[in-house]
């Protein structure tokens, strides 16, 4: 896909400086710009590139002025920054949009389907599936029976989603990512055998969720598992039957929430975190990565460590535990002193 200067600054508003008609089909970074590419200068201690980039276009703040002679054209626009993801966006809107059903996938009868449907070879639509318009489903996933899919979702390649979920708008759900499978219940008998205990719940992901690569979220083994509107997911976490997570929070990489924990709004929790069962976490918690969690979490709590604590006394503790090998032989030697003091007293 190819587009001139002038379309890019009436989709951003901006002014073209220069060739109106310069034409790119790629973005780059402006220290590796090429001919035919796009670039944009937000950060002043790269100033220098825009005089030597290669790019094509240019996207720019209002306040540049050059101060020497330049080869690209410039979108001058409010912000650099803003404007240039704003671009992203659109570039991304676009190249993911796919439309129609490939020969080699599989859709059951009776399937509902809105505007704008684009289902992926190999890919399976089971019995009773209602799915939006602008729904796309790539490659090699699964949708299984009774599923229902907003508008505007994404499903990348290799995705499964198990029967009964129910997903919102304009979520996207990336490759890999498996919603909807058993959680981990089963009961002992007397002889420490286990018997599992059927997984009769569902998944529900509200508005605006995004879920990574290869993350698990596991169907209630009674009611729900809920994943509230506007959270976000990295890739490669673990959430356990009948959690809910609250609006807004987001989970970075190699989380595991273990069941039925309750998770608050704008929480921010780090990579690699481990979040026991039946716990309560307040709103606006912090958790710092690889932290500890055994205990309920009241509202705007910062914790770190394992088991986690407060993140302060953690940051004061640590520089003593740094300082530990040395403190014990500060204390070793006090008490060689006392013992053996030099004026030869014992007592």
């Amino acid at each position: 896909m190819k587009f001139t200067a002038e379309q890019i600054a009436g989709i951003l508003e901006g002014e073209v400086i220069g060739n109106p008609n310069a034409e790119v089909s790629r973005l780059s970074k402006i220290e590796e710009g090429e001919e035919g590419s796009l670039t944009f200068l937000a950060n002043p201690k790269y100033i220098n590139h825009i005089y030597t980039t290669r790019a094509s276009v240019t996207i720019v703040n209002d306040s540049f002025v050059p101060e020497s002679e330049i080869t690209t054209t410039l979108i001058k626009v409010e912000d650099a920054y803003a404007s240039f993801s704003k671009l992203l966006e659109f570039y991304n809107q676009v190249k993911l949009n796919k439309n129609g059903i490939e020969s080699q996938a599989f859709i059951t009868e009776g399937v509902q389907y809105g505007a704008n449907l684009y289902l992926g070879s190999f890919s399976y639509v089971g019995q009773n599936v209602v799915l939006g318009d602008n729904v796309k489903i790539y490659p090699n996933s699964f949708i299984g029976d009774n599923v229902v899919i907003g508008d505007n979702v994404y499903i990348f390649a290799g995705a499964k989603i198990y029967s009964e979920t129910i997903i919102g708008n304009n979520c996207t759900i990336h490759s890999g990512a498996i919603i909807g499978a058993d959680g981990f219940g089963f009961v002992p008998n007397e002889e420490g055998v286990y018997s599992k205990v059927p997984q009769i719940g569902n998944v529900v992901i509200e508005d605006n969720v995004d879920i990574g690569a290869n993350t698990t979220i596991d169907r209630a083994t009674l009611g729900s598992t809920i994943i509230r509107k506007g959270v976000k997911l990295d890739n490669q976490i673990q959430i356990a039957h009948n959690v809910e997570i609250g609006e807004n929070t987001v989970i970075a990489a190699q989380t595991g929430v273990a069941g039925s924990t309750k998770i608050g709004k704008n929480c921010m929790i780090g990579g690699q975190v481990g979040i026991a069962g039946h716990l309560t976490i307040g709103n606006n918690v912090r958790l710092q990565a690889q932290a500890g969690v055994a205990r309920n979490i009241k509202d705007d709590e910062i914790l770190q460590g394992s088991p986690a604590f407060n993140y302060n006394d953690f940051s004061k503790s640590y520089v003593h535990f740094k300082n530990f090998p040395k403190i014990v032989s500060e204390l070793e030697e006090l008490k060689k002193q006392i013992i053996n003091p030099k004026n030869g007293n014992n007592g």
